[in-house]
């Protein structure tokens, strides 16, 4: 998600634009190479991803031109402004500049104007940002923002309708064009292939008709009272009251940092796709992985927040609920594989839902990115956030399809890709979690304590033989020795050897056995 610049209504004049027979293009997820090999990078890049060791970026790009001229720009719907790296023969020069920030990084440069062939539509002298290439900008590339149109820089630094974003301007101009767009974000079937993906504008996919028929769900506004508010509108809406759903099966509690929503219960959750890991609150997170046997939420100097590190193969199924819909998150997408390994050598894994820090807001309570969304497919309503719009028109919404439905199959899917530890969620107390990720350890212990008892017991009978053996001196009572059976409950002193080393149990020094975490121990 970028914390763009999104403006009021759009204009209320468009320039002509020509329409052809296609209305749906190809998405392509790439990984892209980090700039500096095995070093971590932060998260919400240019790319909208964090990277760790030598794993790769990944961003959802499609294929536009601009004068003829190709260009691949990642689609973001966290934005709403188009920029490319690079000149465009024949393009025209405003004599404006503009400039956009992102969540890190951002681009400036001159607002130039361009024929544009986008989804099937050619759209004349469309403005955008062109920007010098650099590392972060490669040339050839680009981003185009499929955001709501409120608060476009390129917009407010030309002052009319020629500034209108793409969408804005086909929707604006062409009414038979339903103003809708719908993404579908694939996975890639093997680690060396591109992730595949589909735009529409204005078509559903065939296949995916059904989603017309899921809940609309209000986009939520904020405040409209002062320019950086209008510049945060995003494609946003309310979670169910009961809306997280965490690996054990029950709601997680939530309470909203949104000010304006009147069900503090219910979280406030932007669609983006231009973020690889969902940013959720703290509490959110733990709940999802804070049980998870060898768990731990960790602080890395080069990443802008925490995150909870974890075993590869063990399956953290989490659900969430919109408009009384259910719909699961692949357990493949919950943690994620970037070939990363701790300071022991072990490969490790990272929960994709990232408690939220440096991405937070006082509009919004979530980001979701790839992490969700390659689990519903996505249908964005403009409804009355385009410019010019008729009187009446219906305000925006959100649709929703769940791509996740085949519990049995991920599960499949998830031993096929990472194999499996078993792992019970309900298991949630300090103990369990401390013996789960000590198991080496309590299995060492109990075996020695065990041979201990069994060795004081042998000792014990064979101490007891010899001095029933040995005669009885002058003057003393004879006595014979009982023994209790082997059954009945050990002597104090082995029982107190064998829970020497567990939590409650008096501390050596120098350990702290009240902190099952004790990195000591």
């Amino acid at each position: 998600m970028r914390p763009l610049a999104l403006s009021l209504y759009l204009s209320l004049v468009a320039l002509p634009f020509e329409v052809s027979d296609a209305l749906r293009l190809g998405i392509t997820g790439k990984r892209v190479p980090p700039p500096r090999p095995r070093q971590l990078h932060r998260r919400a890049s240019i790319f909208g991803t964090t990277t760790l060791a030598d794993s790769y970026d990944v961003s959802y790009s499609t294929n536009i031109t601009l004068n003829g001229a190709p260009f691949s720009v990642q689609i973001d719907t966290g934005s709403s402004d188009l920029y490319v790296a690079g000149s465009v023969s024949g393009s025209q020069n405003t004599g404006k500049t503009a400039e956009v920030t992102y969540a890190v990084g951002g681009v400036d440069g001159a607002v130039m104007t361009a024929d544009l062939d986008f989804a099937g539509y050619t759209v004349s002298n469309q403005a955008y940002i062109q920007t010098s290439p650099d590392q972060d900008h490669v040339l050839g590339t680009g981003l185009i923002g499929l955001g709501p149109s409120y608060g476009s820089q390129v917009r407010q630094a030309l002052d009319d309708a020629s500034g209108d974003p793409v969408l804005d301007r086909i929707f604006t101009k062409n009414t038979s064009t339903p103003n809708y767009i719908t993404i579908l974000l694939g996975r890639a079937e093997d680690p060396l292939d591109d992730f595949p993906g589909d735009l529409t504008v204005g078509e559903v996919l065939p296949g995916y008709e059904n989603i017309t028929s899921q809940p609309k769900l209000d986009v939520s506004l904020v405040s409209l009272s002062n320019a950086i508010n209008q510049q945060n509108q995003h494609w946003q809406a309310l979670l169910d009251e009961d809306g997280v759903i965490g690996p054990d099966g029950k709601s997680v509690d939530v309470k909203t940092s949104v000010q304006t929503t009147s069900n503090k219960n219910q979280l406030t959750v932007v669609f983006d796709t231009g973020y690889s890991l969902p940013q959720v609150p703290s509490d959110v997170a733990k709940a999802f992985y804070g049980n998870v046997p060898g768990a731990k939420l960790m602080h890395y100097e080069q990443l802008d927040g925490p995150i909870w590190q974890l075993p590869c193969d063990i399956e953290v199924n989490v659900t969430f609920k919109f408009g009384g819909v259910n719909y699961p998150i692949n357990p493949i997408d919950t943690t994620i594989d970037l070939n990363a390994t701790d300071n022991d050598g072990n490969h490790i894994c990272f929960g994709a839902f990232q408690p939220q820090e440096a991405a937070s807001s006082p509009n919004y309570d979530v980001i979701f990115g790839m992490a969700f969304l390659r689990n519903v497919y996505l249908y964005i309503n403009f409804g009355d956030f385009v410019d010019d719009s008729p009187s009446g028109r219906a305000p925006p919404y959100i649709q929703l399809l769940s791509t996740s439905t085949n519990a049995s199959q991920l599960h499949l899917d998830f031993i096929s890709l990472r194999g499996l530890k078993a792992w019970d969620p309900s298991s949630g107390s300090s103990l369990s979690r401390w013996v789960h990720s000590h198991f080496a350890l309590v299995i060492g212990l109990s075996v020695a304590a065990g041979l201990i008892l069994i060795g004081a017991i042998l000792l014990f009978i064979a101490h007891s033989k010899k001095r029933r053996m040995a005669p009885t001196p002058a003057g003393f009572m004879s006595f014979s020795t009982s023994y209790k059976k082997l059954d009945e409950p050990a002597p104090g002193e082995a029982y107190d050897m064998h829970m020497e080393g567990f939590p409650g149990a008096p501390a050596p020094a120098g350990h702290d056995y009240a902190n099952p975490w004790d990195p000591r121990y």
